[in-house]
């Protein structure tokens, strides 16, 4: 993670914590205001990915709102970042809508049985909630079923063939998401079929989301492409384009901050930590992947190696494994890099496993902030 000081952050930082670099977030946001700026497009924070609101301050100097996918991350949006609130979900309850109207700049829905459902509700808020449909491609571009908004079957956005004949009166915008963790190229061949087969809409819409998974801050992304797209479709059919990233955002920002507690061996050596997969990097179970480690390598490259654990019941909350260039001992700190998006947002208290501390890192003074450390009564009051 290039421009972060890792080893004082080591020594700085409570065992476990999520650590996030403030400098690194400011170079993120840096680019996608030059994007923004190029293009005239309007980017929002994925709240799914990444919600530290006491970073909010910094972040709403740049983009120009977040999206939600529940009536709580809207609220969060509306009470600490306090610009756009863009919502949407595969379905809502009634009591749903009713709250998100209240709080939201754009609303989305995922079928026409809902948007026809909801009618009475959203049609009283015309002129100060746009609403909007979102669509399924049906062009897939993901490498993961699990995060394949179009894969076969998938329950997310209205396929072509169910417009026909479907009134859009009311209908502001569309939205599309196809992504998970791409460069430009996935995108614009996505756009392509939707321009093919939506774009007789699109000249009576006020508005286009092109979704999430844009990484648009990480290394070799293709920023003038992505430009030159924008402005096409602004340009062509007189939309406004938004973009939701949270990755984007949050990327090369974070740390996971752990310790050895002990090493044990079955035919190999394990370091069992103080963080857990299933608790607090639940993506290396799901997606699965092996995030990358602070002086760790590839398995076997390096005189000592382990697998690394978490503390949980769980036989397989295994992180995955590594080589050293020393052994590892008890107390030894490790840091597990790009761990902002998709953990604090996840994570869990299975087992009573303590959360690890919430931190912030100022590169231009040095200071470690804890925002936030978590006790029993946090866990305690999750249950009843």
């Amino acid at each position: 993670m290039t421009g972060i000081d890792i080893p004082k952050i080591l020594e700085l930082a409570p065992s476990p914590a999520y650590v996030v670099d403030l400098g690194r977030l400011r170079h993120n946001l840096e680019i996608l205001d030059r994007v923004q700026q190029r293009s005239g497009a309007k980017i929002l924070l994925a709240l799914k990915a990444f919600a530290l609101w006491k970073t909010f301050p910094l972040i709403r100097q740049t983009l120009h709102g977040v999206c939600a996918s529940s009536p709580w991350e809207a609220r969060l949006g509306r009470e600490e970042f306090g610009r756009e609130v863009h919502s949407f979900a595969a379905a809502f309850k009634e009591s749903d809508v009713v709250e998100l109207l209240g709080i939201s700049n754009h609303l989305v829905f995922n079928s026409f049985a809902q948007l026809e459902r909801f009618r009475p509700l959203w049609e009283k808020e015309k002129g100060r909630v746009s609403i909007g449909l979102r669509i399924n491609p049906e062009h897939s571009e993901g490498h993961t079923p699990i995060y394949d908004p179009c894969a076969p079957g998938s329950r997310l956005g209205i396929p072509r063939a169910e417009f026909e004949g479907r009134s859009l009166e009311g209908i502001e915008g569309l939205h599309f998401h196809t992504l998970c963790e791409q460069l430009f190229e996935p995108l614009a061949r996505t756009a392509q079929v939707v321009e093919e087969n939506f774009g007789n809409y699109l000249s009576k819409m006020k508005w286009l989301n092109f979704g999430g998974g844009h990484h648009i801050t990480r290394d070799g992304y293709d920023i003038d492409g992505l430009v030159e797209l924008i402005e096409h479709f602004q340009n062509k059919y007189g939309v406004q384009v938004y973009l939701e990233p949270g990755e984007a955002i949050a990327i090369g920002t974070g740390l996971l901050v752990s310790e050895v507690l002990d090493v044990v061996h079955n035919r190999f050596d394990t370091a069992i930590l103080d963080v857990s997969a299933t608790c607090h990097m639940p993506d290396v179970l799901e997606m699965p992947y092996r995030p990358e480690i602070f002086g760790g390598f590839d398995a076997g490259t390096k005189p000592y190696g382990y697998r690394l654990g978490g503390p949980s019941c769980l036989a397989g909350d295994v992180i995955g494994e590594w080589s050293f260039d020393e052994p590892l001992s008890v107390g030894k700190r490790l840091a597990f890099l790009d761990m902002a998006h998709y953990t604090m947002v996840k994570t869990t208290t299975f087992n009573g496993i303590r959360h690890p501390h919430i931190c912030t890192f100022e590169p231009e003074t040095g200071e470690l902030k804890v925002l936030r450390s978590f006790g029993y009564e946090d866990f305690k009051n999750r249950l009843a």
